[in-house]
């Protein structure tokens, strides 16, 4: 199909903003010529790489910005690692993720006993709003969490017959 003689007229909506009494923005714009020009600019410098980051398949290159302050490590880091190797349309690539975060959680707490740090969980965790706002669903919490921890203490714990 030849665009030189195509008649653009034919399409439904074609040319709505070049009539300029029907251009919403035509009594405040001042139209100087340049609004062509708007991506023709020098780009910052990027952030420079110096810890590994995990960058999206949809994505040729790494981000002009980014955080830096915790790379992927230990276990939750190879879920994060295998998370990034599928696409972002996939459940591969976010229930993994999901899933690194709570278990880099828990690194973090072993960390913290690793440092000589006692966490303080109950602050951490928001256990005294949670006693003030929905203090039976606290409860319920620790109830099952205690008989769950029990259940699987006296079965680790039993001897092998």
């Amino acid at each position: 199909m030849e665009t030189k003689n195509f008649d653009y007229k034919n399409i439904p909506g074609w040319g709505l903003d070049i009539d300029e009494r029907n251009e919403p923005t035509y009594p405040m714009k001042n139209y100087t010529g340049d609004d062509h020009k708007r991506s023709d600019y020098e780009k910052a410098p990027k952030q420079p790489v110096d810890v590994e980051i995990l960058k999206s398949t949809e994505r040729p290159e790494v981000s002009a910005v980014f955080g830096n302050a915790s790379p992927p490590s230990g276990l939750s880091g190879m879920i994060r690692r295998y998370a990034f190797k599928h696409s972002e349309d996939r459940y591969r690539h976010w229930i993994p993720l999901i899933l690194a975060d709570r278990i880099n959680a828990w690194e973090g707490i072993i960390e913290d006993f690793r440092s000589g740090i006692i966490p303080n969980i109950p602050a951490e965790r928001g256990w005294k709003s949670e006693m003030k706002y929905n203090r039976a669903e606290l409860i319920k919490k620790i109830l099952v969490t205690g008989v769950v921890s029990l259940v699987l203490l006296s079965y680790l714990t039993r001897k092998k017959r």
